[in-house]
């Protein structure tokens, strides 16, 4: 299987995908639907990652999928370090019931 498709072509997929871990790693909190909360997590434990590492080959990894400089800096300045001694894990999803519209269940994910 690999990943979800979310029913989005490939390059909306990863558009969408770009701009949630940006605002994730920003924001710290954000709310969407499971599957997409799902997929989230594992890019922005990727981009943890690559921010532990804190390279330049790292910093421009992280560069070329984040969306923003001010979540870049944030990643490598204050996120890196909080995570400095965790091997992973490095957010939380929790369900929040069905969304009012079309009964989309939704979640809030986090970081821990």
């Amino acid at each position: 299987m690999g990943y979800r498709k979310l029913g989005f072509r490939s390059d909306h997929r990863r558009a969408l995908l770009r701009n949630a871990v940006t605002s994730l790693l920003k924001q710290e909190k954000i709310t969407t639907t499971e599957t997409r909360a799902k997929e989230i997590g594992s890019i922005a434990e990727k981009m943890i990652t690559l921010g532990k590492r804190g390279d330049l080959h790292a910093r421009r990894q992280a560069a070329s999928y984040l969306m923003d400089e001010e979540a870049i800096k944030k990643l490598f300045t204050t996120l890196a370090p909080r995570f400095e001694t965790k091997q992973g894990g490095y957010t939380r999803i929790t369900k929040v019931g069905f969304r009012r519209g079309d009964g989309a269940p939704m979640a809030i994910i986090e970081l821990v």
